[in-house]
């Protein structure tokens, strides 16, 4: 684990602010608070995961998601762990990230539950409202555009392409989460945060000068 740690902190020095250490720990936090409700969960499997799951973020590499996981590939294979969860946790990296809610179902155990709302976790509230306008700011995307409204029915490939507005990504991913968590602890965590979000917009419109967001 001490070593995984070193590794990613390394790797991750320069990198923007809502993908960076930070990001990792508070993934790394939340996965342990949920697992706790799990003990029969492979606690290994989960840190490890929760290091390495954005260790090179497709985003941030062209849009190669196979990037991410041949850096985990390599890493893990100088640890003393398993071969199966190795591949596990390889599995997990491959499906975890939202992408327009395409690869929804494709893999499935109760660590990748346990990792995937935890890290998703961490795109809503206070900290994920900062992490989507810092990636905004990062893209040069407007924060809001009254004329723009979100796009819900995006292609996978329209989404990881999209340089909409900033506000737009509440509606196209982020108030979609809260549905999509798998255990009952995200649930949870996720209903404070969900409506710390919804609040914050109206908050946003009403000093915008808006009676609605768009149109």
């Amino acid at each position: 684990l001490e070593k995984t740690v070193s590794f990613v902190k390394s790797r991750l020095e320069n990198a923007e602010a809502g993908h960076d250490w930070w990001h990792i720990l508070r993934v790394l936090n939340n996965s342990e608070k949920i697992a706790k409700e799990y003990p029969e969960a492979n606690m290994r499997v989960i840190q490890l995961s929760a290091l390495l799951h954005d260790i090179a973020d497709a985003k941030f590499h062209a849009g190669d998601e196979e990037v991410g996981i041949e850096i985990a590939r390599e890493h893990l294979q100088e640890l003393d762990i398993p071969t199966s969860d190795r591949q596990h946790i390889l599995n997990i990296m491959n499906f975890i990230s939202y992408k327009g809610g395409f690869d929804e179902g494709k893999f499935d155990s109760l660590e990748f539950r346990i990792i995937q709302d935890a890290d998703r976790l961490d795109a809503l509230g206070a900290i994920g409202i900062a992490r989507t306008f810092s990636y905004g700011g990062y893209k040069g995307n407007p924060f809001f555009d009254p004329a723009i409204p979100p796009n819900m029915n995006m292609s996978r490939e329209e989404y990881k392409k999209s340089n909409a507005p900033t506000v737009n990504h509440f509606y196209e991913k982020l108030f979609l989460l809260r549905d999509l968590m798998k255990t009952q602890k995200g649930k949870e965590m996720a209903e404070e945060r969900h409506q710390f979000m919804e609040l914050y917009l109206q908050h946003f419109y009403t000093e915008w000068g808006l009676e609605k967001p768009f149109g």
